[in-house]
């Protein structure tokens, strides 16, 4: 019996990387997606992971995707770690840049959440898992760029859970709080875990798709016990 799929789209050496090794680990086939693949494969030798180049912005290659991901076996969870941003002052975005981002952030969060929605509600199961940030629930100065696609993915989220939690299909959209630990990065010994673990953040998504269909959380924020909100 061939093992349960896990699929990682907007892959890189970060969260992705963790939740690759911590689903590897968990017996999990795990599929990552990302618009360049050279740069994951130290983490596919390392893991066994299949990394597909998928452009999320484009519903042919998404598909493309997930096709691949069907022939490692079923899907039991997918996460969008996706991300478009552009910073600056308002007067100033280039709106080509600022569409990028949304097409990016936004319209790929549907695209992933499409494609796996069609698959769990098939299967009667599994989780859709979507990563957020600060912005999405507020939208600093000179950040209109970062926060309409995290807003927007937010909305996304709400409404497929609404939808598919019913068909017992977990959704659940994450709020990071911070800034997670680069990697290779040394801790600052005089300020210790001020930066979110990206290993710590892998083990609460992977605990939130366990959750017991009782008591599911539809959103759950990170972040460091020094950072203020």
């Amino acid at each position: 019996m061939a093992a349960n799929v896990a699929v990682i789209a907007g892959a890189g050496q970060g969260l992705s990387a963790s939740l690759a090794r911590l689903l590897g680990k968990e017996g999990y086939r795990v599929v990552l997606a990302a618009r360049n693949i050279d740069k994951l494969a130290a983490l596919t030798q390392e893991t066994g992971a299949q990394a597909v180049e998928t452009d999320v912005s484009d519903a042919a290659s998404v598909a493309r995707l997930f096709e691949a991901a069907d022939k490692a076996g079923p899907l039991e969870i997918a996460v969008f770690n996706a991300s478009g941003r552009t910073r600056g002052p308002i007067a100033e975005l280039d709106p080509e840049v600022v569409k990028q981002a949304l097409l990016v952030g936004a319209y790929g969060g549907f695209l992933v959440g499409q494609q796996a929605a069609r698959r769990l509600a098939e299967r009667g199961s599994g989780s859709i898992l979507f990563t957020g940030a600060t912005a999405s629930l507020k939208g600093f100065s000179g950040s209109a760029g970062f926060a309409m696609p995290k807003f927007g993915l937010r909305g996304l989220a709400q409404s497929m859970a609404r939808e598919l939690s019913p068909k017992n299909i977990h959704v659940a959209h994450f709020i990071i709080d911070g800034q997670i630990e680069p990697p290779g990065q040394a801790a600052d010994p005089d300020r210790p875990d001020r930066r979110l673990s990206p290993d710590a953040i892998a083990e609460t998504y992977l605990a939130v798709h366990r959750q017991h269909r009782s008591a599911w959380s539809f959103e759950v924020e990170l972040r460091p016990w020094v950072e203020t909100f």
